[in-house]
């Protein structure tokens, strides 16, 4: 069983930053993947950016040039620098990760989110 727990959300003006971690906990062999996506109030969960386990990255481009997506493999990480924030980002933040865990024939692929985070960003 593998856990996301996010952290880092709060209330910020418009302008600020804030910094979202992601700790991913128990039986891991790799996290190949990890995601941030964000559920804003009356809107759909949206894609917001991606790591790979070998560091390649993607942003929607909403956020492209304002939010920084990163990992720490040694730690079971990911992180999300938040800068420039705007209204419109605010959302509950939510951790996906596609891990390969330990299964009875080998590794499988399981995908895993977070409970998520609560960004609000005041005007």
């Amino acid at each position: 069983q593998v856990q996301l727990v996010e952290s880092g959300g709060g209330l910020v003006q418009a302008g600020g930053s804030l910094r979202l971690s992601c700790a991913a906990s128990g039986s891991i062999f790799s996290i190949n993947i990890m995601n941030w996506y964000r559920q804003a109030p009356g809107k759909q969960r949206e894609f917001v950016a991606f790591v790979t386990n070998s560091g390649r990255t993607s942003y929607a481009d909403s956020v492209k040039g304002r939010f920084t997506i990163s990992r720490d493999n040694a730690k079971n990480t990911g992180y999300l620098q938040m800068n420039s924030l705007k209204p419109e980002d605010t959302a509950v933040y939510y951790c996906n990760a596609v891990v390969s865990v330990p299964g009875t024939f080998g590794l499988r692929q399981d995908a895993y989110w977070g409970q998520g985070t609560q960004v609000t960003v005041s005007s």
